[in-house]
């Protein structure tokens, strides 16, 4: 087949990943809209921590892929291959799933909205595998992306292409769509379905600039999209054309260009329709044809569990940015400025939740290092103050490393970039200047705080010291020059160990003051 040049990109379309290889990728309005909300809330905190002495911070984001209540159903295994017209023959199936022994079919179904992640592919991965060993006859993937990851992207396929039970990838609802990334996962699928008002497709591949991959990225994700489409039956044509030409299609138009199976506007109406259906489950030595019984199934839900909702909503790159930044610095003024610790902590978690955000998302390592030149640039301006190069360096460093932190088209938004660089840079400037002012002031505890003071003497002993309360406490207080007396009001000018060296204030009345406090024993 002659080679075509590639399209302009298309949003929600294909990119190349320089980690993974060629990739899909599409953005989540939502959750960068979040992230554009909290950096002030974020910044602002932090300029009280700095104004306060602690550090206070805090972020989060919309969560992108959420669980649904899910079906469980029957796959019966067929015994010929005559049309279904009754109760079907049954070999292999599990016999909780079958309605063959009288229970009600069931089907685990999930639901996947917003980039396919890790954390999707995870969840996808365990759903597939809770419907095998719990013995449900399908499983049901509700879903609508804009695209994804490719590498993530691929194991769905293959586990989808080597599932032991039916799946059924149905893109609803209406206005939704299974773009890019998640073509490539509905064509994979047993049953492709879509609601009315959706569309599929739009898979070429672009850089992290959002222009054109190489000939060779296409080449390599057109191949993959038609080996899809070959394994499962579906048209090859558009499986090339929506990677090479950017093609996407309506819901009636995947139906009628053999892209998708089904056309139906509910869960339910699927599963009637996705009744009766045969397809070959597994691979290799182990596939085998099934018939597929889901009219009236019931639903189990599978949950993708908070564990997963945390990585999902932390899966953000300018949540990852604030929370690298912030937590930097917060950790840096705690180690100048030691105060209660709220600030150290804080800074702690915020740096951990940083680097769980960046364990789902593809990071470059130079960006990475970035961050530490920043924060090692940071530190020395908080640590040894002066004319604010330290700041400026760090500043500049933090700015690099929101550009080069992340692979491919995954970035930090400018609009977060550049208020978190700058406010992080003024940050570690006021708190150096705090650190110094700290260091520079004098001493508010110990004796050395009693120089200066005056008292009046309670008691005296016959060695010529004396006893005198000041703040509270009582002090042992010797003359430099001449032994006290009772009454004398005296002047700290010394401190000797534990005894106060005192100069004559003035003669006094001769009197002991009256006592407020019960004076200790000599």
């Amino acid at each position: 087949m002659p080679r075509r040049r590639a399209a302009p990109p298309v949003s929600g379309g294909c990119r190349a990943d320089r980690r993974h290889g060629p990739a899909v990728r599409g953005h989540h309005p939502g959750r960068r809209r979040l992230a554009r909300a909290l950096a002030p809330a974020l910044l602002g905190a932090l300029a009280g921590l700095l104004l306060t002495a602690s550090a206070a911070a805090s972020a989060s984001a919309a969560a992108t892929v959420k669980a649904t209540a899910t079906t469980r159903a029957s796959a019966t295994t067929e015994a010929d291959a005559t049309p279904r017209t009754g109760a079907t023959t049954t070999a292999h199936a599990t016999p909780k799933a079958t309605a063959s022994n009288g229970q009600q079919p069931t089907v685990l179904a999930t639901r996947v909205d917003g980039s396919i992640t890790p954390v999707a592919e995870d969840h996808l991965a365990e759903g597939l595998r809770r419907a095998e060993q719990e013995g449900h006859a399908a499983l049901l993937v509700e879903i609508d992306t804009p695209g994804g990851g490719l590498a993530p992207t691929r194991e769905i396929v293959q586990s989808f292409l080597a599932a032991r039970v039916p799946v059924v990838v149905y893109v609803a609802p209406s206005g939704a769509r299974a773009a890019s990334a998640g073509a490539y996962i509905t064509m994979a699928a047993h049953i492709a379905a879509l609601a009315p008002g959706t569309h599929i497709g739009a898979g070429t591949p672009v850089t992290g600039q959002g222009e054109t991959a190489s000939d060779k990225i296409v080449n390599d994700s057109a191949a993959f999209a038609v080996s899809i489409a070959e394994r499962r039956g579906r048209s090859t044509r558009f499986a090339e054309d929506m990677v090479r030409e950017g093609t996407s299609v309506t819901a009636r138009e995947a139906l009628r260009d053999d892209v998708a199976d089904l056309l139906a506007p509910s869960r339910d109406a699927v599963l009637a329709e996705a009744d009766g259906r045969r397809v070959t489950v597994g691979e290799g030595d182990r596939s085998r044809r099934v018939v597929l019984n889901t009219a009236g199934a019931r639903v189990v839900e599978h949950d993708l569990g908070f564990l997963g909702r945390l990585r999902e909503l932390l899966a953000n790159p300018e949540l990852a940015y604030l929370f690298l930044s912030v937590g930097t610095l917060a950790v840096i003024y705690e180690i100048a400025a030691p105060g209660m610790g709220f600030g150290g902590i804080l800074g702690v978690v915020l740096l951990v939740l940083g680097f769980v955000a960046l364990s789902v998302l593809p990071f470059n390592a130079a960006g990475l290092l970035l961050v530490g030149l920043a924060a090692a640039l940071f530190a020395g301006e908080v640590l040894t103050p002066g004319a604010g190069v330290f700041a400026a360096g760090g500043t500049v460093s933090l700015v690099l490393a929101g550009i080069f932190l992340f692979r491919g088209e995954q970035g930090v938004d400018p609009a977060v970039m550049w208020p978190t660089a700058l406010v992080v840079g003024a940050g570690s400037l006021i708190a150096g200047r705090f650190a110094w002012r700290a260091r520079g002031a004098p001493v508010a505890a110990g004796g050395e705080t009693l120089i200066g003071r005056e008292a009046v003497v309670h008691s005296a002993g016959a060695d010529g010291s004396g006893r005198v309360l000041l703040d509270g406490a009582w002090w042992t207080v010797r003359g430099r020059g001449a032994p006290v007396t009772p009454g004398q009001r005296v002047r700290v000018v010394d401190r000797d160990g534990l005894v106060l060296v005192v100069d004559s204030a003035g003669p006094g009345d001769g009197r002991p003051p009256p006592p407020t406090e019960k004076e200790p024993p000599s």
